[in-house]
């Protein structure tokens, strides 16, 4: 029985590793893509009003780089980004090594 408890709680280990493997990627992947979405939604804009796409993009491009730029020289902003999708890790880490703790418990 006990070896049922462990492959129990061994299974519910990889089930919050992958949970927060996926929440990690998702976050730091939605931050890469936030300026892609942009210059892909103004181009398209351009488009409806009648510029063609390259001179959409020629004019995304530089747009969506200026508001990159201020959003980087925004004091304290960046840091917090980057901070977040830390601690996002270092509470996934801490979660999935308090299985450990359950493990031994149950083994003893």
């Amino acid at each position: 029985m006990k070896k049922i408890n462990v492959a129990l709680v061994r299974l519910l280990q990889f089930v919050v590793f992958v949970v927060f493997i996926f929440v990690v990627i998702t976050y730091f992947g939605a931050m890469i893509l936030l300026p892609l979405d942009a210059v892909t939604l103004l181009v398209k804009l351009f488009g409806l009003v009648g510029l063609h796409g390259f001179i959409g993009a020629a004019i995304a491009i530089p747009a969506v780089a200026y508001l990159g730029l201020i959003v980087y020289r925004t004091p304290g902003l960046c840091p917090m980004i980057i901070e977040t999708g830390v601690d996002l890790v270092k509470i996934g880490k801490a979660k999935v090594e308090a299985f450990n703790a359950i493990v031994n418990s149950v083994k003893a």
